[in-house]
């Protein structure tokens, strides 16, 4: 049987829009960015060079951190960690030209369910974004795994009259992106390739604001990581650097009358 949201994920697919949008662009501050991620630092480490490279166009940057983080310095208390990471989050957003938003969840904690999803869908309808980036489906985080599937869900509510909400339905979003992320690679394809060449020195500049990207806390070499790997796909994309997404498999059906 096919579904509403058959429809809703086809039209909102990301590969449809970049299909359409060879033939309309986009004019300067027609776009809002809604980066959503688990944790603070988390899209920020992920696609930050993109939010900055927007911001930089003119366009709307807008990070939602569903939590700061707050469980993962061992030598912090979570409300004295929290209150960083916050910190940090807010010194970054100022960087890459961003605004942040604190979400009400705990670190380890976002739970799997329907008022999460609705407490997403009055950001989404707040905001108004016109692309919206977050975590990829899989991962070794639950936090992830789970924003994603809240995210998703999100974007159908919001564009969805009848729905309970202070705010009014939003039926723009013309894309959902999956960034790369080392905790999400379980079957993570990338298939989207940007350059980020212009906008790195500032990426680089907005993560050092975050003690477990550039300091001792984890064990996992984020910065040396996350560089590297922006080497790499760069040179995959014939730039100097670049960052990757993934979509949804509904992206990737196009139907064309002629080769382009």
């Amino acid at each position: 049987m096919i579904t509403f949201r058959f429809f809703l994920k086809l039209l909102i697919s990301s590969a449809f829009v970049f299909f359409l949008l060879q033939y309309e662009p986009l004019a300067a501050q027609d776009r809002t960015i809604l980066a959503i991620g688990a944790h603070a630092g988390d899209m920020e480490i992920t696609t930050g060079a993109l939010l900055a490279k927007h911001s930089a166009k003119g366009d709307r940057v807008v990070i939602l951190h569903l939590t700061p983080g707050e469980r993962g310095n061992p030598a912090m208390t979570p409300e004295q960690y929290a209150t960083q990471k916050r910190s940090e989050a807010e010194e970054a957003a100022i960087i890459l030209g961003a605004e942040p938003i604190f979400g009400p969840y705990a670190d380890g904690e976002i739970p799997d369910t329907e008022e999460a999803r609705r407490y997403v869908n009055d950001v989404i309808r707040r905001i108004q974004p016109t692309h919206i980036i977050t975590h990829w489906k899989n991962s070794i985080h639950k936090d992830h795994s789970i924003t994603h599937r809240i995210v998703t869900d999100a974007v159908l509510l919001a564009s969805l009259e009848g729905v309970e909400s202070d705010y009014s339905r939003h039926r723009g979003v013309r894309g959902i992106y999956f960034a790369e992320n080392w905790e999400d690679m379980q079957d993570y394809q990338p298939y989207i390739f940007v350059d980020i060449t212009d906008s790195f020195d500032v990426w680089k500049e907005a993560i050092s604001r975050y003690e477990f990207i550039s300091g001792d806390i984890s064990a996992f070499p984020y910065y040396d990581y996350y560089t590297s790997l922006a080497r790499v796909r760069g040179a995959l994309a014939r730039s100097t650097y670049a960052i990757t997404f993934a979509i949804d498999e509904f992206g990737k059906r196009i139907t064309w009358q002629h080769l382009p």
